[in-house]
């Protein structure tokens, strides 16, 4: 078993009881309200980590005491979401955006239009913040957890692997998140 899978393998099943006391609210959280929630944590769950579990659309960004913020996501489609274990490598405000070649070619009637990038701004798929994933020996993975153009889309499977947030809480999050940061994206249930 190669080490990655091992490793995710082993997050999927401490997430169970990471985030105590706040696995039976992660279905009533799917409601309107989008406004992130301070929850409880383990206490030995190291602070100043963001933890993303796609199953229950909830990313956690810990903090010291045994707490976390939890705030509502979207996250990658069936078979374009990727756990692993990832770092923030960069940070932009209004960043641009690209879509990969292979967005293209999986999706050229959606996708083409925009091969020369889209600038930053209210119109971008990428909203008003990025934080950009890293891994040793990679660099930069074109994973990102950034804000949405299309808030309808949070607490879904809908989008090319990166996991979403509505602007002003793309926004909190990215004030709270220095580079760096270690990001824990969890696999999906199989």
């Amino acid at each position: 078993m190669q080490r990655r899978h091992f490793l995710t393998a082993g997050l999927a099943a401490s997430t169970i009881s990471l985030f105590r006391a706040d696995a039976a609210s992660a279905q009533s959280a799917r409601g309107p309200a989008f406004d992130p929630v301070l929850v409880p944590t383990r206490a030995d769950i190291v602070p100043g980590e963001i933890h993303v579990l796609p199953d229950a659309f909830m990313l956690y960004w810990t903090m010291p005491g045994g707490r976390a913020m939890r705030y509502r996501i979207g996250v990658g489609r069936p078979g374009l979401y990727e756990s692993g274990e990832f770092y923030v490598g960069a940070k932009k405000e209004w960043p641009s955006w690209t879509p990969t070649a292979s967005m293209i070619e999986r999706e050229p009637e959606k996708y083409e239009q925009y091969k020369d990038g889209v600038p930053g701004g209210p119109e971008n798929p990428l909203g008003a913040r990025a934080l950009y994933l890293f891994q040793p020996g990679r660099g930069d993975t074109f994973l990102r957890i950034h804000g949405t153009n299309a808030p309808g889309t949070i607490g879904s499977a809908v989008s090319n692997g990166c996991a979403r947030l509505i602007n002003p809480e793309i926004i909190d999050l990215y004030n709270r998140v220095p580079m760096k940061s270690r990001v824990l994206l969890y696999p999906k249930a199989a």
